[in-house]
């Protein structure tokens, strides 16, 4: 047994003062890495009670939880047991023998052996305590990171707060309600009713929105709202009162320590009528006009839906989208699809970019922005992106824009919309090698600053011979067979065949005189056309109709098949190349490479344009011969059985019709009789739905009809002045009637004749 256990059952005052020290200075450490963390908590819980709409009971429970855990854990660390602290020393300090548990026990009850060792190990820890700085180090690491994530937490918690989340009010103004039984009998005065009215609406979180007070019985509301209805009586009746809520019935409590003082309270989620009953008497019908949260509007400004990137422009796409909602944005994304490949290999890729840094402090508009870069998505040429922007509102509703297609051209390939339903036998791929001289164009000019003159002279050169082999290669389509003969006529003038005709004359100065020929004067005029003799004059008016059709060798203008238009087209592709042969053979490299793009664009429309299309044929099936193909039975004389019912259509708003009749028999003289009330309740409750979605047009109308029924009900006279305005409004519920065919009434034969006299 060890010198520290032996010492476990002794009493740790018998300790020595250097060991109670350090036991001192370590449980001080372990306490401030402790409350560090907890005080910090205690600020977050502090922020989250004062500004946030979080129960006082789930903040005061965490608090509590909190402050238990820290009470638990100092008990721990101010127990007096020294024994681990001595064990520490000795795990830390070899030149402590294992015996710092000597230093826990009395002097008195050690032998002499012990004692000795007593002091020895006393006197190495006071010379460690002297050298060392601290005997038992403390890792203050995760408390500090635990402190810094709280802080930040509570930082996070402050900045983001509601703010204009405030309670409701305490005091509200009060809201008259109209009790027709009061105004019609006035003994009722003296009956228990409802003397105060207050109406509070605290609206939902996502709103933002300060708690209000209804200044009218008739209100709009968030939906989601909470409303509370206060009121107050004269004097107790036999049942509190009761709150009629569309088809529920909802009774109020009793406001402790209030007296006579009820209330009710509902979250409203849709448009609702509602009074209020009390011993016996109903208030009117008043509206509540709950709005529903409106999903975030996403519109994206710019690009436009699609978007086709040329050759030799930056692949990048500038994004601007504008952002509205009615009460506050949350986040926003981009959704990019990336389609990658051709045919059955293509490949989607999805990426989502988080577009919510303009969003902080849920704006109700907001306008963000992103750079669309195509090479950081993998794309190349050819390549598409597909991408839509998302938005959520506090509320949690989201929205998705239109999807907009952004397209990298290839100019390897050329596709057409109009191939999708015909059959193409494509020409030849003829242009192919102008994209591979601007590559490596563009390669000598990146490289160029790190090259001598000479190499760059070389190379600018040899790419020129290229472009002068490919321009001779476009040339032939145009006739022009030879180098020499490329953008000249390829006809010979006539002074010049008659200077090789007659080599004598052609170093003789030129007359002045034109000199006079005929066809038998002995010189050689196969050039000239002079008729002859033989000549038939059929076979000359013959071979001026043939001249257009004829393919001639000899010019230029006629060596080919091709359209006019592809010919001006190609000749344009022949004057860039050109252009751009010279500058590169002149080390202008820059110069060239605009050239180079417009001959490469030329030489894609002329390929467009010289696509042949064939337009596909479908298998059309033969007519099937029914005569001989379906069963040939005698069906002359039978007949499927036809059975005819005419049925009446089901009358519309029959409550309200019949509503109407007795109103129309009151007002004739009718006496109303009390099972009479179930008519216009009947109808009331159409009326009552409509006055939901018109509220201003149909609600008097309700109240007057309410005044009927009690009318009615009670056996009173009724009130003539409420019928109209009931009649009006039951009328404009009722769809309107088909119109019906009028018969024209014959002419007169006296106004007959009448015109035909005038028409004379």
């Amino acid at each position: 047994m060890t010198p520290t256990t032996q010492a476990a059952v002794a009493p740790s005052l018998a300790a020595s003062p250097a060991l109670r020290a350090e036991w001192r200075r370590y449980a001080l450490r372990r306490t401030g890495a402790l409350l560090l963390p907890v005080g910090v908590g205690g600020i977050l819980l502090a922020v989250i009670a004062r500004y946030w709409p979080v129960p006082m009971w789930a903040v005061g429970g965490a608090a509590l939880l909190l402050a238990a855990y820290a009470i638990i854990q100092l008990r721990h660390f101010w127990n007096a047991d020294l024994v681990p602290t001595a064990r520490q020393l000795d795990r830390r300090f070899p030149q402590l023998e294992d015996s710092t548990g000597l230093l826990l026990r009395e002097p008195s009850e050690l032998n002499l052996l012990e004692s000795l060792q007593h002091q020895r190990v006393s006197s190495r820890l006071q010379g460690l305590q002297a050298t060392e700085k601290t005997l038992l180090p403390f890792d203050f690491q995760p408390a500090l990171g635990w402190a810094g994530l709280l802080l930040i937490l509570a930082g996070a918690a402050w900045w983001l707060r509601p703010t204009s989340q405030a309670p409701a009010p305490t005091v509200a103004p009060a809201v008259a309600l109209n009790f027709p039984e009061e105004k019609i009998n006035p003994a009722a005065q003296a009956a228990p009713r409802v003397t105060d009215t207050r109406i509070n609406v605290t609206p939902p979180p996502y709103t933002r929105r300060a708690a209000t007070s209804a200044a009218m019985a008739s209100f709009r509301c968030p939906s989601g709202s909470k409303v509370r209805w206060t009121v107050r009586v004269n004097r107790a009746a036999d049942a509190p009162p009761q709150l009629e809520l569309g088809t529920r019935r909802v009774a109020f409590r009793a406001v402790p320590g209030q007296a006579n003082t009820f209330t009710a309270e509902q979250t409203l989620t849709a448009s609702v009528l509602y009074r209020i009953r009390f011993a016996g008497k109903a208030s009117d019908d008043y509206a509540i006009d709950v709005q529903p949260d409106q999903a975030p509007v996403v519109q994206i400004q710019n690009p436009k839906p699609y978007t086709l990137i040329e050759f030799g422009d930056k692949p990048q796409i500038a994004i601007r989208v504008a952002l509205r909602d009615d009460y506050g944005l949350s986040r926003a994304r981009l959704v990019t699809t990336v389609a990658q490949g051709q045919g059955e290999a293509v490949k989607f890729t999805e990426v989502v970019t988080d577009l919510s840094g303009p969003l902080r402090g849920q704006p109700a508009q907001a306008t963000a922005t992103h750079l669309l870069s195509l090479p950081k998505l993998g794309l190349t040429y050819g390549d598409e992106v597909y991408f839509y922007v998302q938005a959520w509102d506090n509320a949690r509703g989201s929205t998705r824009s239109d999807t907009y297609l952004v397209q990298w051209e290839d100019t390897a390939v050329v596709d057409g919309t109009s191939d999708l339903s015909l059959g193409v036998n494509v020409v030849p791929a003829y242009f192919r090698s102008q994209r591979q001289i601007i590559i490596d164009t563009e390669k000598l000019i990146a490289e160029q600053p790190r090259l001598p003159a000479t190499t760059v002279a070389e190379r600018g050169n040899n790419l020129g011979f290229d472009q002068k082999i490919l321009r001779m290669r476009y040339g032939k389509f145009l006739g022009e067979e030879f180098e020499q003969g490329i953008g000249e006529t390829a006809t010979r003038p006539a002074a010049a065949k008659k200077e090789e005709d007659n080599p004598a004359t052609a170093e003789q100065e030129p007359s002045t005189e034109q000199e006079e020929h005929s066809a038998d004067d002995g010189h050689d005029h196969s050039g000239d056309k002079f008729p002859s003799a033989t000549d038939v004059p059929g076979e000359a008016a013959t071979a001026a109709l043939m001249e257009p059709y004829m393919h001639l060798h000899d010019d230029s203008e006629t060596a080919d098949f091709l359209e006019p238009e592809v010919k001006a087209k190609l000749r344009g592709v022949l004057a860039q190349m050109w252009e751009a042969e010279l500058r590169l053979r002149t080390s202008r490299l820059k110069e060239a490479l605009p050239y180079e793009y417009r001959a490469l664009r030329l030489l894609k429309q002329v390929q467009q344009q010289t696509r042949a299309y064939v337009k596909k044929s479908g298998f059309t099936p033969p007519i099937l011969p029914e005569a001989t193909l379906r069963l040939t039975g005698e069906m002359g004389n039978a007949a499927a059985p036809r059975r005819e019912q005419k049925i009446a259509p089901p009358p519309m708003q029959p409550a309200v019709r019949a509503a109407l009749r007795w109103l129309g028999a009151t007002r004739r003289g009718q006496v109303a009789k009390p099972t009479d009330a179930l008519v216009l309740e009947q109808a009331g409750q159409a009326l009552a739905q409509a006055a939901l979605q018109r509220p201003g047009a149909y609600l008097t109308a309700l109240r007057d009809l309410r005044g009927l029924v009690s009318d009615v009900r009670a056996g009173r006279p009724l009130r003539l002045e409420l019928v109209p305005s009931v009649e009006r409004a039951l009328t404009g519920l009722l769809p309107t009637p088909a119109a019906t065919p009028t018969r024209v009434p014959a002419a007169n034969p006296l106004a007959q004749r009448y015109f035909q006299e005038l028409s004379r």
